[in-house]
């Protein structure tokens, strides 16, 4: 009877532990909502934080809006159609047709700042994960087939172990979490049986620190703040020049910004440090980046459709569509409509 009633009392406070997580990340979640409609009715492009943290207001909309897939979606979403507004059917769409082409896809949806460092935006943080519907939806789209790489327990956990995994003043991650991000990522690579005939070339990595010009701290239009500095490490073969984009490689890299920033150079910041080039030095061999400079929802599939349209031959070798994103799409985006793989 007292092993019972003992048994009974845990499951108790189990329970109540669980109820009171959900209560404060859902007022966490709708403490984003109320900050990113401030600003919008203020006509701000960033929201001014605690400790120097400056978020994008379309990310803190995203977080307060709840469920966004299925019948919940065009409720939420920003899409300009309806129709295109839930994010899953095109997601899934995608990975079936690589399937029938032979190519694999794994889904990387980026993190939201303010999921990773929510004591940027609140003085009462809340305890555990604040995105639960971020992790149902990943759940949905794995029974559906897709392989989706969640960085989030991984970016929790590297936290408190080193740099900033994302940029104060900036929409995008640091060069901190495109390490992070590659060493996740190539351990699943590594699990293909195709990995070992991957193509191999040595190259060599140096870290140092970079000042950024943030565009969140450009839009604050108050130059007296300092801008930060962040660590990058920058990957250089022997003759001092970084992975270049290789549209040969068997791996695509897909996606918006994320997949630019501290690679493109100019308006990325740098070039050489980011999640591609983190990748070539962990892989050993270089990937065919197609990101774009905006929406990695629609327009950049586009643009993979547009590369094999122009060149049949394109898709001869490819062995994996890396799709990687800022998780804020899935409400903040134009739409998510289906775009064919193959002409």
């Amino acid at each position: 009877m007292r092993t019972a009633q003992l048994a009974s009392a845990a499951v108790s406070a189990a329970l109540w532990a669980v109820a009171a997580w959900a209560q404060d990340s859902a007022s966490f979640r709708a403490l984003c909502a109320e900050k990113a409609a401030a600003a919008e009715a203020a006509g701000a492009t960033a929201v001014e934080g605690l400790g120097g943290w400056l978020f994008l207001p379309a990310e803190l909309r995203h977080l307060g809006a709840g469920r966004f897939w299925g019948e919940d979606a065009a409720a939420v979403s920003r899409a300009t159609d309806p129709a295109s507004a839930d994010p899953l059917p095109a997601i899934v769409d995608f990975q079936q047709q690589l399937a029938k082409a032979g190519v694999e896809l794994i889904f990387v949806p980026v993190p939201p700042k303010a999921v990773i460092y929510p004591e940027g935006v609140s003085d009462a943080p809340p305890a555990g994960r604040a995105d639960e519907f971020h992790r149902e939806f990943y759940e949905q789209l794995r029974q559906a087939g897709v392989c989706v790489l969640d960085l989030t327990d991984d970016f929790l956990a590297a936290k408190a172990a080193g740099p900033a995994l994302y940029c104060k003043q900036d929409t995008h991650w640091s060069g901190q979490a495109c390490i992070v991000a590659a060493r996740k990522l190539a351990g699943e690579i590594f699990s293909r049986p195709w990995a070992t005939d991957l193509p191999r070339r040595d190259w060599a990595p140096e870290t140092r620190d970079v000042e950024i010009t943030g565009d969140l701290w450009s839009s604050l239009n108050r130059p007296d703040l300092p801008r930060e500095k962040l660590p990058l490490r920058f990957v250089r073969d022997a003759a001092g020049a970084p992975p270049a984009d290789d549209r040969a490689s068997p791996l695509v890299f897909l996606g918006d910004s994320h997949n630019l920033i501290f690679h493109a150079g100019a308006d990325m910041q740098a070039a050489g440090a980011g999640l591609a080039d983190q990748l070539a030095l962990e892989l050993g061999t270089a990937v065919d980046v197609l990101g774009v400079r905006g929406s990695g929802a629609t327009p950049s599939r586009i643009n993979f459709y547009r590369r094999i349209k122009a060149d049949p031959a394109y898709l001869s070798g490819k062995k994996l569509v890396i799709w990687c994103l800022s998780a804020r799409e899935f409400t903040e985006s134009t739409g998510w409509k289906k775009v064919p793989v193959l002409p």
